[in-house]
């Protein structure tokens, strides 16, 4: 069952990959388009050659930029199918749409997106590329196991205070400890001086969009595949 849900959640999250692909050909390349115009504006103002492409703008905003989605989401999925097989029949949610929902809803607001929002080029020190990745996936590892904990504390609360205020208090309990974890991660401040605040702002909204996108296809698909599968409903 597990590996059923494993490859179930991979699908699933190729779909939501085309999709963001779509998305991001429509609102976030122009902003990438900016930004790079920025960066070698720049370069010009300190006299520099713009560095060569190892990649042509071409390759990279089609192949390229669809290999990118369809892969984050296909490994995006095999985490959601496994920690929704871990989920199943430990919480008081007996509808895999419901968990299912639950589940992307909670991966929409993990913290890795609000301590490390998404950069345009430009912005960001090539030197420290390896420790801002670093301090994200720590993060989003940090991230599924305080839900899985929280998801466990409101599992054996549920008989003492009920459904809601145990869902409330593990809720609570997942803020508190990734509150905690990111406050004491490096923060990382690396706009370049001049920078188009909008265009960050237009960058950092579209990235956003992608991700409502991915989790949102991601958790409603899943559920409704998952929901059809006659084998759950011997569980």
């Amino acid at each position: 069952m597990t590996r059923s849900l494993l490859v179930r959640g991979m699908l699933a999250g190729i779909v939501a990959g085309l999709l963001v692909f779509a998305l991001a050909r429509w609102i976030g390349e122009p902003q990438v388009e900016r930004a790079i115009v920025f960066e070698a504006n720049m370069d010009l103002a300190r006299g520099e050659a713009p560095a060569p492409e190892m990649v042509s703008r071409r390759i990279q905003k089609s192949v390229g930029l669809l290999t990118g989605t369809v892969v984050y989401g296909a490994a995006i999925g095999g985490i959601f199918g496994l920690i929704f097989a871990f989920a199943y029949g430990r919480t008081r949610i007996s509808s895999p749409r419901a968990l299912s929902a639950l589940l992307a809803g909670m991966g929409f607001v993990l913290v890795p997106a609000l301590k490390y929002p998404a950069n345009p080029p430009s912005v960001g020190n090539p030197g420290t590329i390896g420790v801002r990745t670093s301090a994200f996936f720590l993060l989003i590892a940090f991230s599924i196991a305080t839900m899985i904990f929280s998801i466990q504390i409101g599992r054996r609360l549920h008989s003492r205070l009920g459904v809601w205020n145990a869902s409330l208090l593990a809720g609570a309990v997942f803020i508190v400890i990734m509150g905690a974890i990111a406050h004491f991660l490096p923060e990382f401040d690396e706009v370049p001086p001049g920078f188009p605040v909008t265009l960050m702002w237009r960058f950092r909204i579209a990235a956003l969009e992608m991700q409502a996108v991915m989790w949102a296809t991601l958790g409603l698909l899943f559920g409704w595949l998952t929901e059809r599968d006659r084998t759950w409903r011997q569980l």
